[in-house]
């Protein structure tokens, strides 16, 4: 029986169009997939061997760790380190870039993850996902810093994303479109399902966490009022809106049916001291990637994401991200708010 193309086929051809590929970029692919089919089936099983829950443990950013986001840190870790294709990992779990041990090969590639996003859903079974991006090290190096970990997203090599829902799906895109891939349980491999997702130009969904409206900035607010007042308002459509808090999730659902995802800037996040919400390395970087790969845009309301340069592993920006017609017209309420006349 012919099940389809498998991820591995995927890549290997891929490779195939590349001169003088030497094969460590689609070993590390596969390693990444091992990684996440592991993590799937933790989640899967969390609930019946008892890893659900909070580990009673705070990570970098002062948040309350659940068992999955340590065990899934773990799997990352322990799937890539041995590999030889990386000079260095960082996650969204950890204070500093975790170096490959010194009895392991060094590779060209670094990585960095969030191993398991939106895990404050998962003792209620809403979907979750891991998310990564790779980039290349630096030429000749062995022991990466901090430093050659911050490079704007315009330098990503690939970005993804694996999904745990109904379905377990790994999402991907190296610069040349993106495509998904389901897991068949049946016989344990990705099979491309999703060949060059693309997100429409126009939508009438948005997803945004409306308990944080009186905190918002003045373009936001007329953005959502106006999406809200429906085919009696200035839009003369009607809107629906969506959130899940699970950035995975809600990326998926805009890469298969269009829409616009914010998590903007507030007086909140402001008066924590805070410069946005979501990590410009773990989470906006590599999504913003995959979102422009499909036909979609990414800004922070100010600036297109992938031109920011980093200052920090676990950075926060704002995030406006899905459908560009939608994205370009906050973004223009933004300019107009600041009484500028760039183009952000």
């Amino acid at each position: 029986m012919d099940h389809g193309t498998t991820l591995t086929q995927f890549i290997i051809e891929e490779q195939r169009r590349i001169p003088d590929a030497t094969g460590d970029f689609t070993s590390l692919l596969n390693d990444i997939v091992t990684a996440c089919k592991k993590i799937a089936c933790a989640v899967n099983r969390g609930g019946l061997i008892g890893i659900l829950g909070s580990a009673e443990s705070e990570n970098v950013q002062g948040e309350t760790q659940k068992k999955l986001d340590i065990i899934s840190n773990d799997v990352m870790v322990n799937s890539l380190e041995w590999t030889g294709h990386l000079a260095g990992m960082a996650s969204e779990e950890m204070d500093d870039p975790l170096p490959i041990p010194d009895q392991y090969p060094r590779g060209k590639y670094l990585i960095l993850f969030d191993p398991l996003d939106g895990s404050s859903n998962i003792d209620v079974n809403v979907s979750v996902g891991t998310i990564f991006s790779i980039l290349r090290a630096p030429e000749g190096c062995e022991n990466p810093s901090v430093e050659d970990f911050l490079q704007p997203g315009t330098e990503q090599v690939c970005a993804g994303y694996a999904v745990y829902g109904p379905a377990t799906m790994l999402v991907l895109t190296s610069g040349h479109g993106v495509n998904g891939f389901t897991l068949d349980r049946s016989i344990g491999e990705f099979i491309l399902t999703h060949p060059d997702m693309s997100i429409p130009a126009d939508t009438r969904e948005f997803a945004i966490n409306m308990s944080n409206q009186r905190h918002w900035e003045a373009p936001v607010k007329r953005y959502v009022e106006e999406c809200v007042q429906g085919k009696e308002g200035p839009r003369g459509e009607d809107f629906n809106m969506r959130w899940v808090a699970s950035m995975v999730a809600e990326v998926h659902r805009i890469l298969t049916r269009g829409g616009i995802f914010m998590y903007p800037i507030d007086e909140k996040i402001k008066a924590r001291g805070q410069t946005g919400k979501l990590r410009l390395m773990y989470e906006a970087n590599p999504m913003g990637f995959i979102v422009e790969q499909a036909g979609g845009a990414c800004s922070t309301g100010r600036e297109r994401i992938l031109e920011i340069r980093p200052e920090g592993l676990h950075q926060r920006v704002p995030v406006i991200l899905g459908s560009k017609n939608e994205v370009e017209r906050v973004v223009a309420y933004h300019r107009e708010s600041d009484g500028r006349k760039d183009v952000a």
